[in-house]
């Protein structure tokens, strides 16, 4: 804002500026008590530079005196003012760089403001005597390019200037990011990283040590709010909580920071921002506001984000704190520069011997000016008495870059074919915007001394040093590298963590909880800090291997976490097997029983002639026992592994199996009926008895499952899979075989049980020595109530324990049919052979005979039923006939 009144009142006509200069004139010379000064020296082409003062007011303005008046300037009247004079002279000595060309300078000094600025960049800017930009009168100088030596809060205000006349601009300080802006600010080169490229690494230095409650300090200016603006998001993206944020002023006495004396306490460490190298100045806060805290204190970690060497005074503020951490930059081991002495060692008395003051004030000017032009060249002296100027200065590398650019400038393809067309007396020279684009292809960092590259972004970063200034128990200032960042990547030297403890100063904990150890993972406190958190176990099948972890990761679907969840190992593989106890107690019953059955079938073989087995038809009988013995077979592919196979086959085995073995028994049924129907006079049943109605009803049912199946496998065949969730730790190997059409199944086969127990329910009270009804009536419930409480077991059971279940309800149901029909006949063959004659058969016979047609008739005699005429009928046999 003080700039452009300034160029307001410069940029009118001759006779208003007059007047107005009358008026009001612009005093500056209270500047430098006396007059502005400028160190200058012709070239072919002109480099100028704005510095500032080494020296800063430290009290309090006050309003008693004009605001200059309170200032202590010292300019930079020796080395500061010297070494750019000798680098200057250092590369227009280098022949192979400019050849036939010469720099000169124009040295300018700021005194830290504004204003001081303005009129260093109209000066700078205005080719004549007069500070008038763009106006030439009297002196022309080939401006080339400014270097911006100043404070960096004025390096905005420079490049929005000199930008507008294609000016450009390098700065060898580290700037603002806002300049990195090439839209606003296209003009811009930095020799040095942008503002702010060490807080990553301060990140990681805080996560190295699991520093994750943490304190920022900043000052009163737009730097420090900048800071508090751009740092903690930083923090919060890697998990550090900023639990006090404070600014403190830079001028005046100490104040008390806020915030409660818990979170003082709570916190031990700090990261301060600051802009200058004095840093004991800021403790003074810091220091009575801890003193204001009740309880103890433990000492503090003070990281300040300062780049270089810094100075410290005040050491009584130094009582809570524990160290304090800076970063440096990291030089090369062996610079090859090859052009001058490693240390140069300039006269004293260079100044005056070498330089022409005078003052000169022209017409347009509010302001005269101390002018010196160099008259002599600068040499080198002996170290006694003399200045020391070491050859890895930045500035150096600033200049070097300048002739490196300039000479590829002139060497360009463009710039020959100019120089051939412009015939002219005088040779053409370069203009600043011509030389700014050889600037964007710089070598700062080829030819710095420090350890400069550009990151994955383009941006420009640096390799650091992390040094550790420790306030030993004895109040002595110890200073240790601590390690470094080198590629953005830190390494720390344990030997100097190492050597805290041996100083009995160990690094404190500036964190709310313990590390949550592996296999656990931070559930956050409600109402606390992100930092602050509870440890719970991961989820089942998840583990973290790390500490503090926040999200737990999933194993594979192979594999499970073992008890303490740190490590994924491999699943168990689960199906039920032929060694283990459950499929060899289930393999010994189908054995078992299949060698009953197979013993039932040969009893019935053997004794075919008897009336026992001729009754209630015998083929009937074979093939239920066939079916039986094919039923207790079909259980074995349940058990094993699944294979492509036992899946494709076991499912439709087993209800065609089962379907066959119930038509029989409803065949049976049917036949028993039809045979006690048929006796009486005049039914017609009689035709529909013998083998044709029965092999019809049996081909007749076990076709309807088989159309099923068949449609089953066609539509949808089962085949092996693996179960990885249903249980834990678990791969359950088992074969899909599609739930819809295993229930139709098994509802067709439950619809054939139905007809038959309610066929044989509704027969079960015929008389007949060897009526079956009443034992197919038995057998079908035994049949319906296993399958009936399959369902629900089946559904509510996983893994080898569904095939065990289905394995059980097979045995069983095969066992109730076996046991039902064939063990009381067996029972009679072998053990009362004495019953299984044909006389016994016919006494038998012919009472209940009576019996059923008693009770047809409704008789009401019944008291001499062992005597009648009913003893004369013939007996009939439901057999074969």
């Amino acid at each position: 804002m003080d700039l452009l009144p300034l160029l307001l009142i410069l940029l009118m006509p001759q006779p208003v500026c007059v007047k107005l200069r009358m008026k009001c004139s612009l005093n500056l010379e209270h500047l430098n008590r006396k007059r502005p000064w400028s160190y200058y020296r012709r070239g072919d082409h002109l480099i100028s530079i704005v510095t500032s003062a080494d020296t800063l007011a430290r009290r309090m303005l006050t309003f008693e005196v004009p605001p200059y008046s309170q200032f202590r300037y010292e300019p930079y009247g020796n080395k500061g003012i010297q070494r750019f004079i000798y680098f200057f002279q250092v590369v227009n000595k280098n022949r192979k760089l400019l050849q036939n060309l010469t720099l000169g300078y124009n040295i300018h000094e700021n005194y830290l403001t504004t204003l001081g600025t303005s009129d260093a960049l109209l000066d700078m800017l205005s080719i004549g005597e007069a500070n008038v930009p763009n106006y030439s009168c009297g002196r022309k100088d080939n401006l080339l390019t400014l270097v911006d030596a100043a404070d960096r809060t004025i390096s905005i205000q420079m490049s929005t200037l000199v930008g507008t006349y294609k000016v450009a601009q390098i700065s060898d300080k580290i700037t603002s990011e806002a300049l990195s802006d090439k839209s606003k600010f296209s003009f811009f080169h930095r020799m040095l990283p942008k503002e702010g490229f060490q807080y990553p690494a301060i990140v990681q230095l805080l996560l190295h040590f699991r520093w994750t409650l943490i304190g920022l300090l900043a000052p009163e200016t737009e730097e420090g709010e900048n800071f508090l603006r751009t740092f903690p998001p930083l923090l919060v993206r890697n998990g550090i909580c900023v639990v006090i944020s404070q600014r403190f002023p830079t001028t005046g006495p100490p104040v008390l920071l806020r915030d409660s004396s818990s979170k003082w306490q709570q916190v031990n460490v700090f990261v301060h921002f600051t802009e200058y190298i004095i840093i004991s100045s800021t403790f003074g806060s810091f220091h009575l506001t801890l003193n204001s805290v009740s309880g103890s204190i433990e000492r503090k970690v003070w990281i300040t984000t300062t780049l270089g060497k810094y100075l410290m005074f005040h050491h009584g503020h130094l009582r809570y704190i524990h160290s304090i951490w800076s970063f440096d930059f990291l030089q090369k081991m062996s610079p090859k520069y090859g052009v001058f002495e490693p240390y140069s060692f300039i006269d004293r008395q260079f100044q005056k011997k070498s330089f022409h003051c005078s003052f000169s004030k022209h017409i347009f000017s509010v302001k005269a000016r101390k002018r010196c032009s160099q008259k002599a060249e600068m040499g080198t002296q002996e170290k006694r008495g003399s200045i020391q100027i070491a050859n890895s200065d930045s500035v150096y590398i600033l200049f070097m870059t300048l002739a490196h650019a300039l000479k590829a400038a002139y060497s360009s393809r463009s710039w020959r074919r100019r120089k051939k067309v412009q015939d002219t007396l005088e040779a053409p020279r370069l203009q600043p915007w011509q030389f700014h684009p050889f600037l964007e292809k710089n070598e700062f960092y080829n030819l710095s001394h420090l350890k400069l590259y550009l990151d994955q972004n383009g941006e420009g970063a640096a390799d650091m040093d992390i040094q550790c200034l420790v306030i030993s128990p004895s109040r002595r200032l110890i200073k240790r590298k601590l390690g470094s960042i080198e590629r953005q990547r830190l390494i720390i030297n344990q030997t100097a963590v190492s050597l805290l403890k041996l100083l009995n100063r160990p690094l404190p904990q500036s964190k709310c909880v313990e590390s949550c150890h592996p296999g656990f993972v931070k559930q956050k406190r409600e109402g606390e800090p992100a930092c602050c958190y509870d440890c719970v176990p991961c989820p089942e099948g998840t583990i973290s291997t790390q500490e503090d972890t926040e999200k737990c990761t999933k194993c594979p679907d192979d594999k499970s976490a073992n008890k303490d969840r740190i490590q994924c190992i491999p699943k168990v593989i689960y199906f039920l097997s032929y060694e283990e106890n459950l499929g060899i107690i289930l393999i010994s019953f189908a054995l078992l029983f299949f060698l009953t059955t197979m013993l039932v079938l040969i009893i019935f073989i053997k004794y075919r002639e008897t009336p026992i087995v001729k009754a209630n038809n015998q083929n009937l009988s074979y093939i239920l026992l066939v079916s039986l013995l094919l039923c207790f077979l079909s259980s074995f592919l349940f058990i094993g592994q699944p294979r492509r196979a036992t899946c494709l086959l076991r499912q439709t085995v087993f209800s065609i199996i089962f379907s066959f073995a119930i038509s029989s028994l409803l065949a049976k049924t049917i036949s028993v009926v039809l045979a006690f129907l048929a006796i009486k006079p005049g039914n017609r049943a009689k035709r529909w008895l013998g083998k044709s109605l029965a092999n019809s009803i049996i081909l007749f049912c076990s076709a309807g499952q088989i159309v099923i199946c068949s449609i089953w496998l066609g539509v949808s065949v089962p085949f092996p899979d693996s179960d990885f969730h249903s249980q834990p730790g678990v791969i359950i190997l088992q074969c899909n075989e599609g739930s819809v059409m295993f229930y139709i199944t098994l509802s067709y086969m439950g619809f054939l049980a139905a007809i038959c127990f309610t066929v044989a329910f509704l027969g079960r009270n015929l008389p007949g020595a060897f009526n079956e009804a009443k034992l197919i009536t038995f057998s079908m419930m035994v049949f319906c109530s296993v399958w009936v409480t399959f369902l629900p077991t089946y559904l509510s059971t996983k893994g080898k324990y569904m095939v065990a279940v289905q394995v059980f309800s097979i045995l069983a149901s095969s066992v109730g049919l076996l046991g039902c029909i064939f063990i009381p006949k067996c029972y009679i063959i072998i053990l009362r052979p004495d019953l299984n004659k044909k006389e016994k058969l016919t006494t038998r016979r012919n009472v209940e005979m009576y019996k059923w047609e008693c009770q047809l008739s409704t008789c009401s005699n019944r008291t001499n039923l062992e005597h009648g005429p009913w003893m004369t009928r013939p007996t009939f046999f439901a057999s074969n006939h």
